[in-house]
C-alpha cells in the first residue's frame, strides 16, 4: 500500500482541505479503491484570498496574477506538509501529491461549434473558432514540489479539453475506481458550489457526469449579504423561510438547464453577478424568504438534471452524497423530496469515503494513477473523443540524478 496526500479548494472558496489515503495497484492493473486515513483543512489567509476573488472578478492584471499562483502553490504545499507533520512522514514516505488547483476561470465546452471543426483544421482553430473548453487553475506545482519534496501532480483538466471533453466534473474517475465492483451502476452527487451527479459503471463507456446548476454559491452569497456569514448552518435559515414560486420559476429558467451533457457549470453561470442580479429582482422578498429560494433552486436544478439525464433503466434507487452541501440538512431534505419517489440521499461517510473530503481523495487517486500512466479520463462522461491520462507531474528536488 501506498500513501498518497489529495488537496482541494472548490468553488466555494472556504479553504483548502488536505487528505491522506493508502492505496495500490490492484489485480487488473487499476488502483484499488482508496482508504482514507486522516484530513485536515486551512482557511486561506485573508489577504490571498482578497487576492483570488479579485481574479474571479476578473481584475488582476497578468503581472499580479503570475505572482498569485506562485503564492497560492505556497498555500497548498503548506497544507500538505502540515498533514505530513502530523503523521510523521518523510518526503519518501508519500507516493504523490495530487490537486487540480484553485479554478479561477472556466469556459465549457460549446458542442454545435465543436461539431464544424474540420478534420485538417489548424490546432489552435479548436479554441479561436472551434468551442472547445478551456479553464485556467491557479497553485504552482513547482512550489508544491520543492516545499514538499514529494512528486506532484495537477492541473487535470487542460488533456480532456483538448481531447475534446468538458474537463469537469472530475469526480468520476474516483467513482469508477471505489464503485466498480458493486455489479451495477452506483449514482453519486457532490454538492460543492456547483453540484454534479455521476453515474458510475463497471463498464466504463455507460458512465455519466455532469454539473447539475448551483450547490452552495448562491446560498453563501445571499448569506453574506444579508447575515454577514459564510454559509447556512444547517439549513437553519433556510428552513425559517417561505419559497417563492415565482423565483424559482425564474431561476429554473436559466439558459444553463438548455445546455446538453456533457455539460459544467461555473461561478460566471450562477456567482455573485447572477445572484445579485436576481435579489434585486426580488427585493421585496425577506432575507429568509431569499434564502429559502436559492436553496430550493439548488435541490430543484439537481432533481431536475438527474430526471432529464439519468435514464430510468440504470435502476438508480440511491444518490451517494458528497461535499460541503452534507452540512445543509435542509437542502438534503428538499433534494430527497423534489427526486422522484423512492430515490434516498445518503452521505458518503457510509461508505468510507468523508463527505467533506471526497473532492480531495479524488484528487489524490488520479494523482496516483496518472503517475502509473493509467488512463484515468472517462470519455463516456466528459464527451472526450478518446482515454487520456490527466494533469501534469512535476519532481521533486530529491528525484534529481547526476548532480
Amino acid at each position: 500500500m501506498a500513501y498518497a496526500i489529495g488537496l482541494n479548494s472548490g468553488s466555494s472558496f472556504d479553504g483548502v482541505d488536505a487528505v491522506l489515503i493508502e492505496l495500490e495497484e490492484g489485480a487488473d492493473g487499476l488502483p484499488t479503491p482508496p482508504r482514507y486515513v486522516d484530513g485536515l483543512s486551512i482557511d486561506w489567509p485573508a489577504d490571498i484570498q482578497r487576492q483570488v476573488l479579485a481574479v474571479f472578478a476578473n481584475e488582476l492584471s497578468v503581472f499580479e496574477l503570475t505572482r498569485l499562483n506562485y503564492v497560492v502553490g505556497a498555500v497548498f504545499a503548506h497544507a500538505a506538509k502540515q498533514l505530513m507533520e502530523k503523521h510523521g512522514l518523510a518526503p519518501d514516505d508519500v507516493d504523490v501529491i495530487g490537486y487540480d488547483g484553485q479554478t479561477v476561470y472556466q469556459e465549457p465546452p460549446e458542442h454545435h461549434l465543436m461539431a464544424t471543426v474540420p478534420a485538417d483544421a489548424l490546432p489552435w482553430e479548436k479554441w479561436t473558432t472551434g468551442g472547445y473548453a478551456c479553464g485556467l487553475q491557479l497553485g504552482e506545482p513547482g512550489v508544491v514540489a520543492v516545499h514538499t519534496d514529494v512528486p506532484v501532480v495537477t492541473q487535470y483538466r487542460p488533456v480532456d479539453h483538448a481531447l475534446g471533453g468538458t474537463g469537469a466534473p472530475l469526480m468520476q474517475f474516483l467513482d469508477f475506481i471505489a464503485f466498480r465492483h458493486e455489479g451495477r451502476p452506483i449514482g453519486t452527487l457532490n454538492i460543492g458550489g456547483i453540484s454534479n451527479i455521476q453515474v458510475a459503471d463497471a463498464d466504463r463507456s455507460r458512465m455519466k457526469a455532469f454539473d447539475c446548476g448551483p450547490g452552495n454559491v448562491m446560498i453563501d452569497h445571499a448569506m453574506r449579504r444579508f447575515f454577514g456569514r459564510e454559509y447556512d448552518a444547517d439549513g437553519a435559515v433556510a428552513a425559517s423561510g417561505i419559497v417563492d414560486q415565482a423565483m424559482l420559476a425564474e431561476l429554473l429558467e436559466h439558459p444553463f438547464f438548455a445546455r446538453d451533457i456533457p455539460r459544467c457549470a461555473w461561478r460566471l453561470d450562477f456567482g455573485a453577478e447572477y445572484a445579485e442580479t436576481m435579489i434585486d429582482r426580488y427585493a421585496h422578498l425577506g432575507p429568509e424568504d431569499v434564502v429559502a429560494t436559492l436553496t430550493q433552486f439548488s435541490a430543484s436544478a439537481i432533481a431536475k438534471s438527474f430526471v432529464d439525464n439519468v435514464p430510468a433503466d440504470y435502476g438508480i434507487d440511491t444518490l451517494i452524497t458528497s461535499g460541503g452541501g452534507v452540512r445543509n440538512a435542509t437542502m438534503l431534505r428538499l433534494i430527497e423530496q423534489t427526486l422522484p419517489g423512492g430515490i434516498r440521499i445518503v452521505v458518503s461517510d457510509e461508505v468510507g469515503l468523508p463527505a467533506p473530503y471526497k473532492e480531495a481523495i479524488k484528487f489524490a487517486t488520479l494523482a496516483f494513477a496518472t503517475k502509473r500512466s493509467i488512463g484515468d479520463n472517462i470519455p463516456a462522461a466528459s464527451g472526450a473523443h478518446r482515454f487520456g491520462v490527466l494533469g501534469k507531474l512535476v519532481l521533486p528536488p530529491r528525484a534529481a540524478r547526476l548532480t
